[in-house]
């Protein structure tokens, strides 16, 4: 098994462009898990018991990516766990409000998959 990932937007494009550039970096398809929304991504979590990655949208229906931010951070079994958001929202109050809520990473969408490998390569190593 190797680094599991989850990847949260209500974006079906969004969540395979998103895939497609991780299994660019040799992170195994089997080892990618979407969910549409916050509420989605908390049950998955619950049925994986944990994830070494966590890419989120802000924007969702349900429970957006700041929401869901706040409620990993809480789980013990998440607390610790990366969370890179992917969003639309770039002013510098959003970026500054979700790296206060324990988001190790920010990517403004639209992005490329060379931003993707860029912001992802760090946090990746450090799984290792």
């Amino acid at each position: 098994m190797g680094t599991r990932i989850l990847v949260v937007d209500d974006s079906s494009t969004m969540r395979r462009i998103i895939s497609k550039s991780l299994i660019e970096l040799s992170i195994d398809p089997e080892d990618i898990t979407h969910a549409v929304d916050g509420l989605d991504a908390l049950e998955k979590l619950k049925l994986a018991n944990s994830f070494d990655l966590i890419l989120t949208d802000w924007n969702m229906p349900e429970m957006n990516g700041l929401e869901l931010v706040n409620k990993l951070r809480k789980i013990p079994e998440s607390a610790r766990t990366p969370i890179v958001m992917i969003t639309t929202e770039g002013n510098k109050k959003d970026v500054i409000e979700a790296l206060k809520s324990g988001v190790n990473n920010y990517i403004l969408k639209p992005f490329t998959s060379e931003t993707l490998k860029v912001k992802l390569l760090p946090v990746l190593s450090g799984l290792k």
